[in-house]
């Protein structure tokens, strides 16, 4: 566009794309501190009863009815039930709510969720491969590649799509100026960029508005 003395247009096409890019990246950072955020709350160890003692243990060592201990302030490592003592635990990092939530003898907790006050003892239900915050730790690390069908479908269309628009463009500007009497390189140029930036998504829905 610059070529063609349309200096404007080639200023405001470069910035709605500057935009664009700006709100792409500020996406992704929020995505990579969430997920940073998420892999944190994994449960570093389970303090696993044994014989009349406690026992630090790596959490996918913990079988199904083994007994662990929780104390304030620790993560709870494996979904379980509790059979001893009483609590509030913080279930943010699973369910986004901000206020405590009270957990008493016989009721299920789930692993990620952070004890806030009592000792309570818990008989493991799941494994820890099976457990609920290694499910979601195993969905956002495998999202790249498990692509949704849209997003699959939007890939294979591009595939064509592309080079059908820029082969479109180029024909464009090339074959009126030699077959269409008056026609000038300039005036069909513009003509094609015009048609080279409408057809991107960006300038759809530019378009559109």
């Amino acid at each position: 566009m610059i070529a063609i003395h349309k200096l404007p247009e080639a200023v405001g096409v470069m910035l709605f794309y500057k935009i664009g890019e700006l709100f792409q990246d500020i996406a992704v950072s929020r995505s990579r501190n969430s997920i940073k955020a998420l892999l944190e709350v994994r449960p570093d160890y389970a303090n696993l009863q044994t014989a009349g003692e406690l026992k630090k243990v790596s959490p996918e060592t913990v079988n199904i009815g083994d007994i662990i201990i929780v104390k304030p302030g620790e993560k709870i490592p494996l979904d379980g039930e509790i059979i001893d003592g009483n609590s509030q635990v913080d279930t943010s990092a699973l369910t986004g709510e901000s206020v405590p939530r009270t957990v008493r003898l016989g009721e299920t907790v789930l692993a990620g969720m952070i004890n806030k006050r009592g000792v309570i003892s818990i008989r493991v239900t799941k494994l820890f491969d099976e457990s609920s915050i290694a499910k979601i730790l195993d969905l956002v690390q495998n999202a790249k590649s498990k692509k949704a069908e849209t997003e699959k479908f939007i890939t294979k269309f591009a595939r064509y799509y592309t080079p059908i628009v820029v082969f479109t463009s180029l024909a464009v500007a090339i074959l009126p100026p030699l077959f269409i009497s008056g026609a000038t390189s300039s005036e069909w140029l513009y003509r094609a960029l015009i048609l080279l930036v409408i057809s991107c998504p960006c300038g759809l829905v530019i378009v559109s508005r």
